[in-house]
């Protein structure tokens, strides 16, 4: 009986052909090695501990290694951007995965230099979305991925670019991956340097895009990472299983028919992603592995507080405070475009965000685990308190209240207008109702905080429209009377633009000149 080939995956075409991987892979390393001798120009390899992103370094690492050591000059950097909200599962396997590349490059003489990138602070996660109270991204707020992803790479390889002129990129894209990745491969095509194609990014018009494995199909790449050995010392059989706890029947299994699923469409990725539905690969992680479920307050925490459906926890008013009307698609009239999230609602976030931090390290036993850092709670509490004018200063509270412990750092200011108690007093007299985000305590509040920030300067320029601002901002009862000063608002702009538009017209101009020439005529007569 003829013995059946066993395969990985869900039969996509293969880029080896029948019994070629180790001819397709030889293929690949001697042009990686006629490509790294050719030039100068430094190399940079995106690095995500993914699947893709390991075949790719892997190729790139084992021809490397092979060549003479006096050929091994030009720096290959490895970078990979950890955006501190990633399924820390992942996270925490990457950052293991750097530190054995750095000591395994050192040992074997290879020019591999590893570089863990982070989101500068005022562009992180929890700073923007409970500091500032960015809504939860959605596709046409999509704020994360620039933020997160792809500054601190492009800054990282703009500095190369600058000391050296120009720098290749080597991504482990493939065109199998999913349409819209193909689509982005193919435009990067049509390059006049062998293996290399032109970038598609203005920004980075001087660097040239590498990608070895862009044929191959998640089959390929499994195919692949199991039959040869990581040379970097990591077993990609640990890889196999992280993806295969993560597939909800975990399931990643050796096939022989079409009917099989392939392990290679799980993917990783930041657990507050609010662009899908659900994070499913955690949830089958939590699900499908006992020593894994200290992470379900995180699941949990993502679904709970990241919905997108949240126009009743944001603020009428946009970030600056402006007043804004758009279509409403469903009633046919007008609508006020939300801001920002209440403070409220990044205050009862922040306080569960602790709490799922102080579950995870009492269960877990991880009591250096931290979701959000002290360096973005000091942030936050710098916006709250300086930028939207919140003098409660209700970080160190809520950080008291969750984790049972004194907030680490200083008052943030020590010339404050009011302690507590005063706030107490003063929200007690001018709020109308009992409701958290009162509107008339909050715009008493802020009037008076945007004196105290002035009573301490030389000159008080700007101190009159900083308050007529916040009256404008904040003189309304509710949102329905919000609503109703904007259309009527929109209302007299609009008549104000008719007549400005009726008296262009040039026949009301010439209706207007006749009757200065009438009228000019009758004065001479009676004169």
């Amino acid at each position: 009986m003829e013995e059946k080939k066993v395969t990985f995956g869900n039969f996509q075409k293969s880029a080896f052909g029948v019994d070629a991987i180790d001819s397709q892979v030889e293929s690949i390393k001697n042009d990686i090695k006629g490509l790294y001798k050719s030039d100068n120009l430094p190399w940079v390899i995106g690095y995500s501990g993914g699947k893709d992103s390991t075949a790719c370094l892997q190729l790139i690492w084992t021809a490397i290694k092979e060549l003479e050591p006096e050929s091994r000059k030009k720096p290959i950097y490895v970078i990979s951007t950890d955006t501190l909200v990633e399924n820390p599962v992942v996270a925490m396997w990457v950052e293991v995965s750097l530190e054995t590349m750095r000591l395994s490059a050192l040992e074997q003489g290879v020019p591999i230099i590893p570089k863990r990138l982070t989101p500068e602070l005022s562009d992180r996660f929890w700073v923007n979305l409970i500091g500032r109270g960015y809504p939860a991204p959605r596709p046409m707020f999509r704020w994360c991925t620039s933020r997160l992803k792809i500054n601190p790479s492009n800054n990282f390889i703009l500095d190369i670019v600058a000391k050296n002129g120009e720098a290749i990129l080597v991504l482990g894209t493939r065109k199998a991956e999913s349409s819209a990745r193909k689509r982005v491969m193919e435009s990067y095509e049509g390059s006049t340097r062998d293996l290399l194609s032109r970038n598609g990014n203005p920004k980075l018009d001087r660097v040239w895009i590498y990608p070895p494995i862009v044929s191959w199909t998640n089959d390929d790449v499994w195919e692949y990472l199991v039959t040869y050995p990581n040379p970097w010392g990591y077993d990609n059989k640990q890889l196999l299983n992280m993806y295969r706890g993560a597939t909800q029947d975990n399931e990643c299994p050796l096939v022989v028919d079409t009917s099989t699923p392939s392990c290679g469409d799980s993917r990783f990725g930041c657990f507050v992603c609010t662009l899908v539905d659900k994070d499913k690969s955690m949830r089958a992680m939590i699900q499908n592995d006992s020593d894994k479920e200290w992470m379900k307050p995180l699941a949990d925490f993502r679904d709970n507080y990241l919905n997108t459906d949240d126009f009743e926890r944001r603020d009428f008013r946009r970030m600056d405070g402006r007043l804004t009307l758009m279509d409403d698609k469903d009633t046919g009239g007008k609508k006020l475009v939300h801001g920002p999230y209440l403070q409220s609602y990044r205050e009862e976030m922040l306080a569960a965000l602790l709490a799922a931090q102080e579950e995870i390290k009492k269960k877990a036993g991880m009591e250096k685990f931290a979701l959000v850092t002290t360096e973005d709670l000091d942030e936050i509490r710098r916006l709250w308190v300086e930028e939207k004018n919140e003098i409660e200063d209700r970080v160190p509270v809520i950080y008291k209240e969750v984790t049972g412990n004194d907030y680490p750092n200083e008052q943030l200011n020590e010339g404050r207008l009011f302690n507590r108690s005063d706030i107490g007093l003063l929200r007690s007299i001018a709020a109308v109702d009992d409701h958290p985000d009162n509107l008339h305590y909050q715009l008493v509040r802020n009037l008076l905080n945007i004196e105290r920030n002035y009573s301490t300067a030389t000159r008080r320029v700007g101190i009159y429209e900083n308050l007529e601002r916040a009256l404008i901002n904040g003189g309304f009862e509710n949102k329905k009377e919000a609503y109703e000063f904007a259309m009527k608002r929109e209302q007299t702009e609009d008549d104000g633009e008719e007549i400005v538009k009726t008296m262009m017209d040039p026949s009301f101009r010439s209706e207007i000149s006749d009757m200065y020439i009438v009228e000019t005529n009758r004065d001479g007569a009676e004169s």
